[in-house]
């Protein structure tokens, strides 16, 4: 990765050699201690975030964290421990406190480092992913964007009477980590953001709603003027909202709720919900748990990707798959400890998923919201849930929500105070349509999501 290195331009204080030789160090006295194998990761992030709230500066933060991560192993038993001070005595009280810890733990037949042959090779660093975008905003052109942002908000309506404040976030970080079992890798990345929340009327009428920008690079961010009319536009259209009687119908999420969706899915097809049994998809490999035109793409090579990555956390070697191939799951979500405990092998997924694609093969360029919205004809469209509401050993979903009632196809009135409710089961087989409306949740992109039938309760 052509961003391996950390240049005094770069507003990093640490280079990627200093980081190698820090890892190097721990690692030999790990071995020196008797360990039979041993991890160890060193990284540094920095920052800053800005927030203003009705046209006035709230709060400058600069974060600045680094740190030391050492895994040791004796025999099956693993230890690990961190350190913040990167002198050479501190480096080897750490390893030291890991070797303690890994000497008195329970023996874990499934512990250890990845299998030498799952490592990735030395050349996936070289693989050039285009992560790195610092962004040498100072803190007066930070909140100058913020208050853009917020007061294209307020221009909107003269019904944008307050604000929860608006906020531009610049971040950035890179690691270098190496093991015992031969691999070496690690880069930088970077991370920004905008976001505003208008309230829009008055007294017990009050709504609100938010939007945010997220980009790799400071340059593909939304304009604050977009992100302020936007979110100003979500919360006047909220005004005016009932609740409505309990009924069972059609619901559709907005596309940022779908990743939640998404989320889910992911969720209980991963190695730890699966070994535990704690998911309401054990022993779906093969199995047709989604409609036969819905697929499901993970590829961690794409450049600018917010879930790219040339290796997994363990230093894995990742490749793109069909996750989800005509509703059938084709494989989980497995790190080396899990596949061991589930008798399979690694995917590359330890830490996450990397840039999954949800998409259904029914869905045409024209399908947006406007045109989901008429798809379903009668029913609700969902723009914000609250609460927690998924149990993963049974699939049981029912979360607190807000939206519009939509009658033959067009959005009649705004609604709140409901709660919708279903089996994720049940729900992601009654998949009836995928929006073009794509919309990027970190490492996830979907569009909006048209679910069958659903249990709505209301007054």
């Amino acid at each position: 990765m052509k961003s391996n290195n950390a240049h005094a331009d770069s507003g990093f204080s640490y280079s990627r050699p200093f980081f190698e030789d820090l890892v190097d160090t721990a690692l030999q006295h790990a071995g020196k201690l008797g360990a039979t194998d041993a991890a160890g990761e060193a990284s540094e992030g920095c920052g800053l975030s800005v927030s203003v709230r009705k046209g006035e500066l709230e709060n400058v933060e600069r974060n600045r964290d680094k740190g030391l991560s050492v895994t040791v192993y004796v025999g099956q038993r693993r230890g690990n421990a961190s350190t913040s001070d990167f002198s050479k005595p501190a480096i080897q009280q750490t390893v030291a406190a890991a070797y303690d810890i890994a000497r008195f733990t329970a023996e874990d037949p499934m512990a250890g480092l990845p299998d030498e042959a799952d490592i990735a090779p030395a050349s996936a660093n070289d693989i050039d992913l285009d992560m790195f975008h610092p962004w040498a905003v100072t803190s007066e052109q930070a909140a100058e964007l913020a208050l853009r942002c917020e007061e294209a908000a307020f221009k909107t309506d003269k019904r944008i009477r307050n604000s929860e404040g608006a906020g531009v976030s610049a971040q950035q970080s890179h690691f270098f980590s190496a093991h015992t079992h031969g691999f070496r890798g690690g880069y930088a990345s970077s991370r920004h953001s905008m976001s505003v929340s208008p309230i829009a009327g008055s007294g017990d009428a009050m709504q609100r709603d938010a939007w945010y920008s997220s980009m790799l690079d400071a340059r593909d961010l939304a304009s604050p003027k977009r992100i302020g009319r936007y979110a100003a536009e979500r919360a006047l259209s909220r005004l005016g909202a009932r609740k409505i009687s309990t009924r069972n119908c059609p619901v559709l999420f907005e596309s940022p709720l779908a990743a939640g969706l998404l989320g889910a899915f992911v969720q209980a097809i991963s190695g730890g919900a699966l070994y535990r049994k704690s998911s309401f998809l054990l022993d779906s490999l093969g199995k047709q748990v989604l409609p036969k035109h819905i697929d499901i793409m993970e590829d961690p090579f794409i450049k600018r990707g917010k879930g790219s990555s040339p290796f997994d956390e363990e230093g894995v070697r990742v490749a793109a798959r069909q996750v989800v191939e005509a509703g059938r799951v084709q494989g989980y979500f497995l790190s080396s400890y899990t596949a061991r405990k589930l008798d399979m092998r690694t995917t590359g997924n330890a830490g996450g998923s990397h840039n999954l694609r949800f998409s259904s093969r029914q869905t045409l360029a024209g399908d947006d919201l406007d045109a989901m919205i008429r798809k379903m004809g009668r029913g609700l469209l969902v723009t914000e849930l609250m609460g927690q509401g998924v149990n993963y050993v049974t699939g049981d979903y029912s979360r607190g929500a807000s939206g519009f009632w939509v009658e033959n196809g067009r959005i009649a009135y705004p609604v709140q105070e409901i709660t919708i409710a279903g089996n994720m089961k049940n729900m992601l087989k009654d998949i009836q349509a995928v929006g073009a409306d794509t919309y990027n949740y970190g490492a996830k992109t979907v569009g909006s999501i048209l679910i069958g039938k659903m249990k709505v309760a209301g007054s």
